[in-house]
């Protein structure tokens, strides 16, 4: 374990070309829980099977997460998303491969940008695959369900996980939709447990650590495959891999050089590093 002021990060990424691998730890600190960091609480994440299989269990869904994704839309970067984005535009950080769903790069000004696990913002159609906004969904579940925003917000104590999820105790009077053009199951746009990543967003992926030179993953335990593989491509290519995690991740064995310590302090301090150019 190095210190949050490790040279061996710096000089392993330092004259490369680094695609970035970020978990939901790098979000932490704009009010977002992680699902496995060492403060979480605890948390039982969306399975596709439970979402298609039970009518009840999607009413309670979506009354939390009609909640929960206003959270997420209003929550802005912190300064490791912008430093990630400044890398982008010196040029040292050829793009961005995220697990998160928060579209916090985005905001934060990256441009290339793989949205592995999909976006909250947007909804899909299960049958049809037809398409809408979130914000174009929550102002008919407004009309379907008036006031309840309301009576929650009136509760207070609103906690919502990585996947736009919120913790809600009255659901069983909330009314949802199925698609407008079809009939069929609407689904927000989010990789649920037990889902596949599509295949163009994978080949995206791989594609732009094909193209680098090292891999820095930020903010990810590594539990789950989606991102594990990317360490094992990076380390089958030959590239270093650099692990930016509080507490051990799954990839460490494979990683040139591991630091543990805050996402967005060893972030700046990258940027101060590698860039030229002054994070704002």
């Amino acid at each position: 374990m190095q210190s949050p002021q490790s040279p061996e990060l710096v000089a392993v990424l330092a004259g490369r070309r680094v695609a970035a691998l970020t978990g939901a730890g790098i979000s932490t600190d704009s009010g977002i829980p992680d699902y496995r960091g060492p403060d979480s609480p605890p948390s039982n994440p969306m399975t596709i099977r439970q979402f298609t299989s039970d009518p009840v269990f999607r009413q309670r869904y979506w009354a939390r997460n009609h909640l929960g994704w206003r959270h997420m839309d209003e929550t802005r970067p912190n300064a490791g998303h912008r430093a990630l984005a400044a890398l982008e535009h010196a040029g040292v950080v050829t793009g961005v491969v995220t697990q998160n769903v928060d579209l916090l790069h985005t905001k934060a000004g990256s441009v290339n940008v793989v949205n592995l696990h999909g976006s909250y913002a947007q909804v899909t159609c299960l049958s049809c695959g037809d398409t809408t906004t979130r914000a174009a969904l929550a102002e008919q579940l407004e009309t379907l369900n008036p006031g309840f925003v309301e009576r929650i917000d009136a509760v207070g104590g609103l906690a919502v996980a990585p996947d736009a999820d919120a913790v809600v105790a009255d659901t069983e009077s909330f009314r949802y939709l199925d698609c407008r053009r079809c009939g069929g199951m609407l689904k927000p746009d989010i990789v649920y447990f037990g889902e596949n990543v599509p295949k163009e967003r994978v080949a995206q992926a791989y594609s732009l650590i094909d193209g680098a030179e090292a891999l820095l993953v930020v903010g990810s335990s590594l539990a789950v495959f989606s991102g594990y593989r990317f360490v094992r491509h990076a380390a089958a290519l030959g590239i270093p891999v650099a692990i930016v995690n509080r507490g051990r991740t799954r990839g460490d064995d494979l990683a040139t050089v591991k630091v543990d310590g805050g996402c967005s302090e060893l972030l700046a301090l990258l940027c101060d590093e590698l860039s030229p150019m002054p994070l704002r």
